[in-house]
């Protein structure tokens, strides 16, 4: 045809080409993924990661203050000697430390007043240790006594773990042991229907902690977690997430500093709000609500979000396909249709208002 025809219809493929719509796609959907999160006190610190939720297979967790309420108390205190207090000795070597057990000793151990405290030193995955009037003492841990074959009552330390709590042995310079606190913890009132959540989705929950496998076993039965790792060291922890990525994508729950290193190695990493500030920084959501719920809120929003994205995509490519050949006349010759500029620019407009 003449020139200004196809000036016409040239006119009309350039309106219609107008990629308005697909650069809305993305864009808006992300726009209201924060405001929407926000809204169910998720806050959302690396959005990219959440495009790999459909690669979610594990969610890992730490459990005191994750799906415990890291409030412990303490339950029993038995003392092998009579020459010492040793509630009174582990608050003193315990009261700068921030881990809820410790807080919960020195919480114990306060109507009974202070001790002097030295050389107070912190040992990863064990206890601590210093000098409490000018003697040596060190809080450990269950896996410490077997594993250095200290002589212990097994028998009465048996009748606490069975109950599922949490028990810290104190030991002086001869490791011998002076005595032990039983503490307990309880589970979240929602962690049972997290648990079961996550089941419903196809993602297998495993529990990880630093506490003995007797605690653990009884609360991952409690709360139907069908995998859980015990005794573990902090840098275990990350490389038990690099374990599980290599069979599918991993989420991991935490709130400590010692859960850092594995909150920037899982494929998403969840902080709990009410965890430290390290956490907090290191993790791609964080949970403003400390309620491990809300992770099921986020996996649902994110799978959402993926979906929008790429219906939104395939809108505004299949537009394109279907809407330029015709702005471009190739029914003209056959039914003498063709699409004027200023219908171009409405159905371009509708184009961007549906997406």
């Amino acid at each position: 045809s003449n020139f200004s025809f196809a000036l016409l219809l040239a006119v009309s493929v350039f309106v219609i080409a107008c990629p308005h719509a697909l650069g809305l796609a993305v864009p808006l959907v992300v726009s209201r993924l924060t405001s929407i999160s926000a809204k169910n006190g998720l806050l959302i610190q690396n959005r990219t990661s959440l495009e790999k939720i459909n690669t979610i297979k594990y969610a890992l967790m730490d459990k005191t203050g994750t799906l415990t309420d890291g409030k412990f108390i303490v339950r029993n205190v038995i003392d092998f000697t009579d020459e010492t207090d040793i509630l009174q000795i582990m608050a003193a070597l315990e009261g700068s430390s921030t881990h809820p057990i410790a807080q919960s000793i020195v919480a114990a151990a306060k109507p009974l007043g202070n001790l002097k405290v030295e050389a107070v030193e912190n040992i990863p995955g064990v206890g601590i240790k210093g000098q409490v009037n000018q003697n040596f003492y060190q809080i450990v841990n269950y896996k410490y006594l077997r594993e250095n074959q200290l002589s212990y009552d097994e028998q009465k330390i048996a009748q606490y773990l069975d109950l599922g709590l949490t028990v810290s042995f104190l030991i002086n310079e001869q490791q011998d042991v002076l005595g032990f606190i039983a503490l307990g913890d309880s589970p979240k009132a929602d962690a049972k229907a997290f648990i079961n959540g996550l089941l419903a989705q196809g993602i297998t929950p495993v529990m990880l902690t630093g506490d003995n496998k007797e605690t653990a076993q009884k609360i991952a039965s409690a709360l139907n977690i069908p995998e859980f790792r015990a005794e573990l060291k902090p840098e275990d922890k990350a490389e038990i997430v690099k374990e599980y990525q290599k069979k599918a994508g991993v989420l991991f729950i935490g709130d400590g500093v010692n859960d850092s290193p594995a909150l920037a190695t899982a494929t998403i990493g969840f902080a709990i709000g009410a965890g430290t500030s390290v956490a907090i920084s290191t993790a791609d959501v964080v949970l403003v609500n400390s309620n491990p719920s809300d992770v099921l809120d986020m996996i649902n929003i994110s799978k959402r979000m993926l979906r929008k994205m790429k219906q939104n995509l395939w809108f505004g490519a299949g537009y394109n396909i279907i809407a330029i050949p015709v702005a471009a006349g190739i029914l003209y010759p056959f039914t003498g249709i063709y699409i004027d500029p200023l219908i171009a620019a409405v159905l371009m407009s509708i184009s961007t208002v549906i997406v």
